[in-house]
């Protein structure tokens, strides 16, 4: 099980953190405020009311053995900034940071942030696909609890035909196209790298590597193929 913790119960935190626990991962939500702690007590596996910016605090809560870390303050600039530096200092693998404006989001990476959210342009559904389901480069929401997604095609589809790893049975969704980088030569004979897009892929379509899925289906099956 993958475990994360949310710093910052905001709209934002507090719905992501829900929806990471939905999707059956570990989360521990954080927040200086005892009254939005409380409120999420139910809804994740660990609470809790600290400062973030205590790096032995933090410690003895387990946030340094967290798979990713998302800093929600949106208020504190100076708090989201010094938790940041900690969390990478601690050794958590990823840590998201939010930024409410670009200088700000600059900032950020420049001192260890692995990405940027902004929660006014990227919602908090957005992102419990980008950590649950890294593979997952774009998600485009087409009705509620259907999705169509771009994912990297997992390694051990390489070298198969779509008929034989036949996804709509074995994954439940469909594969309505298939985007792979080729290479060519051109008048001058330079070789050069161009993108294919088979957008009516077959039964007998072998997928290669570095291709890239288009697929179509619920939410819950999308979901579980991009683990």
């Amino acid at each position: 099980m993958e475990r994360f913790a949310v710093i910052g119960m905001g709209r934002f935190g507090s719905r992501l953190a829900k929806l990471l626990t939905d999707a059956g991962a570990e989360v521990i939500a954080v927040d200086r405020r005892a009254d939005l702690v409380e409120s999420m007590r139910d809804d994740v596996a660990r609470a809790v009311c600290m400062d973030a910016t205590d790096e032995e605090t933090l410690r003895s809560q387990g946030i340094d053995k967290v798979d990713a870390a998302v800093v929600g303050i949106g208020t504190n600039f100076e708090a989201a900034v010094l938790t940041t530096v900690l969390l990478k200092q601690m050794g958590v693998p990823r840590v998201i940071t939010r930024a409410t404006t670009t200088v700000r989001g600059q900032i950020l990476l420049r001192i260890g942030a692995d990405n940027i959210v902004n929660p006014e342009s990227e919602s908090a559904d957005r992102w419990r696909t980008r950590l649950v389901a890294p593979r997952m480069i774009e998600h485009i929401e087409l009705s509620d609890g259907f999705s169509l997604i771009q994912t990297a095609a997992p390694r051990p589809f390489v070298g198969k035909s779509l008929g034989e790893i036949d996804v709509r049975k074995n994954h439940h969704v469909q594969v309505i196209a298939v985007r792979r980088q080729a290479e060519d030569t051109d008048a001058e004979g330079r070789r050069r790298t161009h993108e294919v897009v088979i957008s009516v892929p077959t039964a007998e379509t072998t997928i290669q590597d570095g291709d890239v899925l288009l697929l179509i289906g619920s939410d819950k099956a999308l979901q579980a193929f991009g683990q």
